[in-house]
């Protein structure tokens, strides 16, 4: 749950601090700018307050590593929903409008992330899984879109050390493959998910691995 807690707040401070112009500059997620992602991190920070607010006692039917599923294609941008968020963030208008709509609903959900008991059992997705598992599961969330938004803005400081570590050791378990140790675990994330092809050298170090990437994570 500290984890969680450290990742998300990296991830709004780095928003907090980006000028308006970088808004208008594209991210790591295919077919959106910077500003579509933001707006889908409001969203996902929706998601988590209502989750949270969700119990149930029905077994779990996932943990933080199943909750993860692996899709046969990578998005395209046209999804509808994805599609529809490219909209709302257009909406916005001006950078200062969403970013004080995520840090006002992100701080939120923050706070109810640390008052959650981590053993209740909470409902998402129809799927069931305790509240420690979620929160572990969003931590690969925000670590992949935290390198989503610095893709093309080098100046942004990057996702917490911790957060790095945990998300590849969640991305092998997930696809059940290991990564050269020579890869640091921004580089295993980001190939490994397909944010970036990897170089020649790399594909030699992949070997097998490299002809079952990426690992589109939905």
């Amino acid at each position: 749950m500290d984890l969680f807690s450290h990742s998300w707040t990296a991830l709004r401070t780095a928003v907090a601090q980006l000028p308006d112009k970088d808004f208008e500059q594209p991210s790591g997620c295919t077919g959106w700018l910077v500003r579509d992602l933001v707006c889908h991190l409001v969203i996902d920070a929706q998601d988590v307050l209502i989750t949270l607010a969700t119990p149930t006692d029905t077994e779990p039917t996932v943990d933080a590593v199943t909750y993860w599923n692996v899709e046969d294609q990578p998005p395209t941008g046209e999804d509808p929903l994805d599609a529809l968020t490219v909209r709302l963030a257009a909406a916005y208008e001006e950078p200062r409008l969403l970013t004080f709509h995520l840090d006002d609903v992100g701080s939120a959900a923050g706070r109810a992330a640390a008052l959650a008991d981590p053993t209740v059992r909470v409902s998402t997705r129809d799927e069931v899984l305790t509240v420690d598992d979620y929160l572990s599961a969003y931590v690969l969330e925000w670590t992949l879109h935290h390198l989503d938004l610095m893709a093309h803005l080098p100046d942004v400081p990057g996702p917490p050390a911790e957060g790095l570590a945990r998300s590849r050791a969640m991305l092998e378990e997930i696809a059940g493959a290991v990564f050269p140790a020579s890869f640091t675990d921004e580089d295993a994330l980001l190939i490994g998910t397909g944010r970036r092809a990897p170089m020649e050298a790399e594909e030699v170090e992949l070997g097998e691995l490299a002809a079952k990437l990426p690992f589109v994570l939905g």
